[in-house]
């Protein structure tokens, strides 16, 4: 039997539990209203995978029933399931952990159907705060009900905290300059996910660029004298710059007010108690209009008097603060000013990440959650080996050094290339590694990924996956850069940098094992649920643009070195069929948002590989 996270105490037996027409889910008196929620999940479940329709009631359970309860003599985030010949029970010390009993008891049915085994189930989680944290700012703005399908992902795992990141992507009532030309998230849609979150078992917390990577707001006429570097205000959009700039200027009183009053409108539409300003990456700081401000009270000051005005607010505000730890690590010995009650989410994303972060923030007194990243960023198919190796290790790290809760990262630098679905094993990989202390191989929790959330009953799928991006030559940050680099006639060198590389020499190995890739996809395809074949055109697509790309860099490459290859024609209509296919799985997940700028790199690299076999 293949569950995840893998639960504590687990007691298989030979028995087996028949369902039938006249069994019930029931819900006890014990258990609070929002049990029917789960009730409901379970019966749709069944009804999805055993062909069997079982009323939901509440009272008391009868022979051959399926029994929801709570027990006060277990500990909140404990719960408990059997399963017998007679029927089942779930128990749980709280409407919470019941929900986690129901998701077990979800798994057993997609794979058992109606005729369930015998098994005794103990278990609760290591982390009190498992979460998961997607960017809808840099490209994708997910739709409503994609991001109601994230959370329903999240649930089935035992994930119970959601953020999204947030920089310009929200429609703010008095900022219509910073969102006229995007598709952002309404309140209305707040509010409805919040909600749906909630009944799920799920805090969605509001996330908000407050301080670094404010590209947008920097960037308006109405409020480009905030931005700390003033040549930057108004300028055209740069995937690089908007990595790397748009800062707040810290000097200039209007800036936290400014920022306050987009606060305190954003917080009202949750119930969380905890609000993220991010204030991470603040690159710019003290290197503009707040020069003679940072040489005078240095740097680390600097930060930290702003965000402990942003704290302060939140706290008077009844909310507790969460901020990123990658600029404060460098200054523990401010750590002291920083109210008890604030949260520092500590981030690292190496597969190799070492524990030095964690460990400053540890002595420096920090609260603290672990984040490590899923690893989809820049790939057009998640680093699976890199996120599982880092997802390891910073769970290992959250447990050494009292950490009190997980946030693992979605990012989407540069587009937001990755499709959703690729996001989902790196979520999983996280929601199983801060429940339990023992982290599945990578090749079983791959195995148990592919069976369990696409109904893969071969195991393979994740096997494919992960090793597609390996076969990368030319990355999409390569292209983007280069692209770039030459719009803004950056020098022969600096190109250079950006472009020439050793890997060139195995690009026709790598696409050939791309096509082969393709062929094991479409071979796995064979043993998936019809209703689980999405991630292959998504997969097969993916694996289209990694080959393509890897082609045109080759071509330019050929170029540069006074070799007149063929084919640009071909290539270039290549990469538009791929490009006009990514569209439409684009569209069937997210809003418009940043597709426009990824369909820009395409077709102005389409038009360079046409201009190049006629002119080269």
């Amino acid at each position: 039997m293949v569950l995840l996270p893998v639960p504590k105490k687990m007691e298989e037996k030979d028995g087996c539990y028949m369902l039938q027409l006249h069994n019930m889910i029931v819900i006890d008196a014990s258990c609070e209203q929002g049990a029917v929620i789960y009730a409901r999940m379970l019966k749709e479940e069944i009804r999805t995978w055993a062909g069997i329709e079982l009323a939901v009631g509440r009272g008391t359970g009868q022979t051959g029933d399926i029994l929801l309860k709570t027990d006060p003599t277990l500990g909140r985030q404990q719960y408990t399931l059997a399963i017998h010949a007679d029927g089942a029970v779930l128990c749980a010390g709280s409407l919470d952990a019941l929900g986690w009993a129901v998701q077990t008891m979800r798994q057993i049915v997609r794979q058992s159907a109606g005729l369930l085994p015998e098994v005794i189930i103990a278990d609760e989680p290591d982390q009190k705060n498992r979460g998961f944290y997607y960017d809808v700012s840099r490209g994708r703005v997910l739709t409503l009900e994609s991001l109601k399908w994230l959370a329903d992902t999240m649930a089935f795992y035992k994930l119970n905290q959601l953020q999204l990141y947030v920089e310009h992507t929200y429609l703010f009532r008095g900022l219509t300059e910073v969102w006229r030309d995007e598709t952002p998230l309404t309140a209305e849609e707040i509010l409805e996910l919040d909600q749906y979150c909630y009944d799920s078992g799920i805090e969605l917390v509001p996330s908000l660029s407050t301080f670094g990577h404010l590209f947008k707001l920097l960037s308006t006429k109405s409020f480009g004298a905030f931005c700390e570097m003033p040549d930057l205000a108004g300028e055209a959009f740069s995937f690089l710059d908007r990595m790397n700039h748009h800062t707040v200027n810290v000097s200039e009183p209007g800036a936290i007010s400014l920022i306050k009053a987009m606060i305190l409108e954003y917080m009202q539409l949750f119930r969380s108690d905890k609000f993220n300003i991010c204030a991470d990456e603040t690159f710019d700081l003290g290197k503009g209009r707040s020069k003679a401000l940072a040489e005078e009270k240095g740097i680390g000051s600097l930060y930290m008097d702003y965000i402990l005005e942003l704290f302060g607010f939140l706290i008077e505000n009844g909310r507790t603060p969460m901020f990123w730890g990658d600029i404060i690590v460098k200054y523990p010995e401010l750590y002291a000013r920083i109210p008890k009650q604030v949260i520092c989410l500590n981030w690292g994303y190496c597969a190799t990440q070492p524990d030095r972060e964690a460990k400053i923030l540890h002595e420096a007194g920090a609260v603290q959650y672990l984040c490590p990243g899923a690893c989809g960023w820049n790939t057009w198919v998640n680093k699976l080996n890199d996120s599982y190796e880092n997802i390891r290790r910073m769970c290992s790290y959250a447990r050494q050094y009292e950490a009190i809760g997980i946030l693992n990262t979605e990012w989407g630098d540069f587009g937001h290339i990755n499709q959703p679905v690729f996001s989902v094993p790196g979520m999983i990989y996280a929601a199983a590694g801060s429940w339990s202390q023992e982290l599945l191989s990578y090749e079983e929790i791959n195995r148990r990924i592919s069976i369990l959330q696409f109904h893969d009953t071969s195991g393979r799928l994740l096997d494919i996956l992960g090793r597609v991006d390996a076969q990368t030559v030319f990355s999409w940050n390569q292209a983007v850069c280069l692209k770039e680099g030459v719009q803004k006639q950056m020098g022969r060198e600096g190109l250079r940098e950006i472009f020439w590389q050793e890997d060139w020499k195995d690009g026709p190995a790598r696409n050939a094992c791309i096509l082969e890739l393709e062929k094991e996809l479409l071979a796995a395809s064979r043993s998936m649920d019809s209703s689980s074949r999405q991630v292959v055109e998504c997969a097969y697509v993916a694996m289209e643009a990694v080959r393509l790309w890897n082609e045109a860099g080759l071509y330019l490459y050929s170029l540069q070195q006074g070799k007149k290859p063929d084919g640009g024609m071909e290539l270039a209509a290549g990469l538009e069929r791929c490009l006009h296919a990514y569209q439409k799985l684009w569209r069937e997940t997210g809003k418009e948002a940043g597709l426009g700028r990824i369909t820009e790199v395409f077709c102005w690299y389409a038009d360079v590989l046409r201009d190049m076999e006629k002119n080269p």
